[in-house]
């Protein structure tokens, strides 16, 4: 009888936009047995998907409550749990992050330790309602193999994954990328979801960092050097996008058209350029003889996505409303409020509407795929041993 693989989960960055990602797995909750233990023994995030992660990891022993407290998160989410919006938070910290431009360009460095915006409410937000000391019980009880956050070191340069798991798993070092073993905490959470110039950079240790998602140009590796086999993605880019034509663009592209364009570079083109480097990875694989995969060490790592059926951006467009209008006044001043600029918003809009309606789309989207779904789990070790009994 052959050994089952390890099946590793991996839940990318992208702010408000991993909403959907709650939707999947509110849907894979429903195929699984109600008293299903976490069937994913390696779990990824990085950046906001961190936070969905670490609340799968810490409620492992039973993964339908764990995915219903994510669910009562994101439903009930509002943009002042996660960041200041009213008109003296928002206006103070902009003033503050604009003397921080100006007080740089003279050498100071006083001024330089703010953002756009104040994220002290996610902080308190993370303090309650994440209990990461029940991570160790469930990885001594078998419930979890690791658990990962990514974040990058803004002096370093390097895409860091903080991992905590069982013994054994020894850290890596590649160009640009390293895995530190440690024990998850709140502050790895900030660190990862610390999108640049909007949330303040989160010191640990030595250095201080910032969203995971920035130079990660190998998304799935952290999940195979934990000890994955098989790995499921949840994106929130747009995997099938139509193709348009090429129109003739008159008007220059507002600061918020520019912005999004570098979120999408952010959060989205890495994940893409890494899973077709796997499918060429494993068709060299599938290519060669046993004996020379054993000598080089390579094996194939089943790979399932799954990403929005429709634009986010789209979506974005007509919640963006719901915004609290501090924020809309300063999101307006730089051409977000916009349909070009809707990208930029996606990020943002922490609110329950917009939320709501990406859970709904992650949640039929799976269901469409439930044979697929199911028949990529059934292969854990997670899902045979509940069969059985």
């Amino acid at each position: 009888m052959s050994v089952p693989q390890k099946l590793g989960l991996i839940l990318t960055g992208g702010g408000a936009r991993v909403a959907y990602q709650v939707g999947v797995l509110k849907a894979m909750a429903e195929f699984l047995p109600r008293h299903q233990k976490n069937p994913f023994p390696i779990i990824c995030g990085t950046s906001a998907g961190s936070l969905n992660a670490v609340t799968l990891a810490v409620n492992a022993a039973n993964f339908r409550s764990g995915v219903q407290y994510l669910l009562g998160i994101w439903q009930n989410s509002a943009v002042d749990q996660i960041y200041r919006t009213d008109w003296l938070g928002v206006l103070n910290n902009t003033m503050l992050w604009l003397a921080g431009v100006i007080a740089s360009s003279f050498g100071s460095s006083k001024l330089n330790h703010v953002s756009l915006l104040d994220n002290s409410p996610l902080v308190k937000l993370l303090e309650d309602s994440l209990h990461v000391k029940k991570l160790q019980e469930n990885i001594a009880a078998g419930l979890l193999y690791a658990l990962s956050v990514t974040a990058s070191g803004y002096s370093s340069g390097h895409s860091v994954t903080f991992y905590q798991g069982v013994k054994g798993i020894r850290p890596w070092k590649r160009a640009r990328r390293i895995g530190i073993p440690t024990k998850i905490q709140s502050k790895h959470l900030l660190a990862s979801a610390a999108i640049p110039f909007i949330f303040p950079a989160v010191r640990i240790n030595r250095e201080y960092f910032g969203d995971g998602s920035m130079r990660q140009i190998a998304p799935i590796s952290a999940a195979l050097h934990l000890g994955a086999a098989r790995v499921l993605i949840i994106g929130v880019g747009q995997g099938k996008e139509v193709d348009t034509q090429r129109s003739r663009v008159v008007q220059y592209p507002s600061l918020a058209q520019i912005a999004g364009h570098v979120m999408n570079s952010i959060f989205l083109d890495s994940l893409e350029v890494d899973i077709e480097r796997l499918q060429r990875i494993n068709r060299t694989v599938g290519s060669l003889p046993e004996e020379a995969r054993h000598i080089a060490n390579l094996h194939h790592v089943d790979v399932l996505i799954i990403e929005p059926s429709e634009s986010i951006d789209k979506i974005a467009e007509r919640y963006a409303k719901y915004l609290p209008w501090p924020i809309r006044f300063l999101l307006r001043s730089v051409g977000a409020m916009r349909r070009s600029g809707s990208n930029l918003v996606s990020y943002l809009l922490f609110e329950r509407n917009f939320c709501t309606a990406l859970i709904e789309l992650g949640y039929q989207d799976a269901l469409k795929r439930k044979k697929e779904i199911m028949a990529f789990l059934a292969q854990s070790e997670t899902v045979a041993d509940s069969a059985k009994k």
